[in-house]
């Protein structure tokens, strides 16, 4: 299976963990997954009064500089490692 397969299928296997990742977790993989779809941030930071939106940026922007193949290696990982500890549906 090529990385795109791959990282298509870790996609699609998210969506079907038994319960739902911690924060951590889920901020990790959207900024994973941003980094290895769009590659660096390219927007501006949210303001002041949104948080959630704040923390998913920030966590994007940590990952400047990654390669979106690089990305997708780890994106693909961490979502393995979560169904190996949160499981399938």
């Amino acid at each position: 299976m090529s990385l795109d397969e791959q990282f298509n299928k870790a996609a699609e296997d998210v969506k079907d963990l038994a319960s739902t990742p911690s924060d951590a977790d889920l901020l990790e993989i959207y900024a994973l997954f941003k980094q290895a779809t769009v590659g660096d941030c390219n927007t501006a930071r949210p303001g002041m009064l949104d948080f959630k939106g704040k923390a998913k940026w920030d966590a994007w922007n940590g990952k400047k500089g990654l390669s979106q193949e690089d990305a997708k290696k780890q994106y693909i990982e961490k979502v393995e490692s979560l169904i190996q500890s949160i499981g399938k549906k």
